[in-house]
């Protein structure tokens, strides 16, 4: 149980943080006695999605208005469009090492580009918190870093189309890093390690068996920590639905049909074990993982009348699904910190089974499960360098041998090696030799 004074600041921190969950009013104005902007989207009040140029306008506006922002260029697409990271603290940390240090969170907006509304909410998220002058919300940022990608495929958001420009769904490439967008959010994992990972989308209902206004899913890949795993439901469960459901919208299970009148399940159509998906890449590599996915479609006459109903129904329920993610983030600060820090080190003590396959709820079979897995995987000169940026860019370390190289299991990222470098993994970079013996091949680092 929270107790009482820590929930009343949970309390204020959530009004806070909901101040404009409907598009029309503005915040406060800032310390610095300007106006905070306002996106696109709100001053059409609903009516069409913030532009391109008005993003940056928005987020060099906040930038220089109040010291708890930073906005960084961390790529470009292929068509020249920067993709932004927005580091948000009290003050804005610095460098990686100052978020390491604490409590962290990354929202990654819009990946697929025709599904806007969850940039629209990072985009005002940015703003309130750095706007928001009550005592709870300064605290709040005292202790937790916020990491914003705005816009994870900018390109795909100016043609409105789910893909990028290369025409690669950028949210089934969290392990082959081929696309920029891709690289430039691995690097972001890699640098940071941010302990939550938090991926705003929407879909498209099934009648009548998938119609909820917001729908989460935690990662359900093997090699995710059980700790991890738990604060990952315990988000989707505990926090966000609640928060979704208090403020008027109905919610499930993401991939899950359900039967309209028992909700009983029906049929699983979505949310497997693949590691190349953010939320389970994310739960490999030791955060918490969490997809949250609002509803596209017109769900009544009136909505079906007026777009911008439709739209701001969209926005606002994201917004619900963050008001819950925030309060999880405050109240299970320290729980998050040491699940994601166990995980990350349990990889050093080289114990305990791989899985090639499987998902929480969809047991690995016995081909798919390393019960002894290699002390270390080689590559030859030219499969290293085939993959060696990509590696790179996984934090994945490797030393040298001869002219190739040998990569150890005996490290953070233990649960991700051999679905990089298994022949038998479904995603893997090259398939790589496995060697159960160490003696005599581990050299230099590389």
């Amino acid at each position: 149980m929270i107790p009482r004074s820590r929930g009343l600041a949970l309390a204020a921190l959530a009004i806070a943080l909901t101040a404009t969950l409907g598009v029309s009013p503005a915040p406060p104005p800032g310390a610095a006695g300007t106006h905070p902007p306002r996106t696109g989207f709100e001053t059409s009040d609903g009516a069409r999605w913030t532009s391109q140029s008005e993003e940056q306008d928005f987020l060099a506006a906040v930038d220089r208005a109040t010291p708890r922002v930073r906005v960084d260029r961390i790529g470009a697409t292929r068509q020249g469009r920067p993709v932004r990271l927005v580091r948000i603290g009290a003050p804005a940390p610095e460098r990686p090492q100052d978020v390491r240090r604490g409590n962290s969170v990354l929202l990654i907006c819009s990946q697929h580009g025709d599904e806007p509304s969850g940039r629209e909410a990072c985009l005002t998220t940015v703003r309130d918190l750095a706007y928001a002058k009550d005592r709870a919300t300064r605290r709040f940022l005292e202790h937790t870093s916020v990491l914003v990608v705005p816009t994870a495929n900018p390109d795909g958001r100016a043609a409105d189309t789910r893909e990028n420009a290369d025409g690669v769904d950028i949210n089934r490439d969290h392990i082959a890093l081929k696309t920029a967008e891709g690289r430039a959010m691995a690097a972001v994992i890699r640098d940071y390690r941010p302990d939550t990972v938090y991926d705003l989308h929407e879909y498209g209902p099934t009648v009548p068996y998938y119609m909820k206004d917001v729908l989460s899913l935690w990662p359900r890949n093997l090699n995710t920590a059980d700790a991890v795993h738990r604060e990952a439901t315990s988000l989707s469960e505990d926090f966000v639905e609640p928060a979704v459901q208090k403020a008027g919208f109905s919610t499930g299970v993401y991939g899950i049909w359900t039967d309209p009148e028992t909700g009983d399940p029906v049929k699983q159509v979505a949310g497997d074990g693949q590691e190349r998906i953010l939320r389970n890449t994310a739960g490999v590599k030791g955060s918490v993982g969490l997809l949250v996915e609002t509803r596209v479609d017109a769900i009544s006459d009136a909505e079906k009348a007026d777009p911008a109903l439709n739209n701001r129904r969209r926005v606002n329920s994201q917004r619900a699904a963050l008001h819950g993610a925030f309060t999880f983030l405050d109240g299970h600060r320290r729980r998050i910190e040491q699940a994601t820090t166990s995980a990350r080190l349990a990889g050093f003590a080289d114990r305990g089974p791989v899985y090639l396959g499987g998902a929480d709820n969809e047991p690995a079979t016995d081909e798919q499960t390393l019960t002894d897995p290699p002390c270390v995987y080689r590559l030859d000169a030219g499969q290293l360098a085939g993959i060696r940026d990509e590696l790179a860019l996984h934090g994945v370390s490797w030393q040298r041998n001869g002219e190739g190289a040998v990569v150890p299991l005996r490290q953070s990222l233990r649960g991700l090696v051999p679905l990089l470098l298994d022949g038998r993994a479904g995603y893997h970079l090259a398939v790589a030799t496995p060697l159960q013996a160490c003696r005599g091949v581990v050299g230099g680092n590389g």
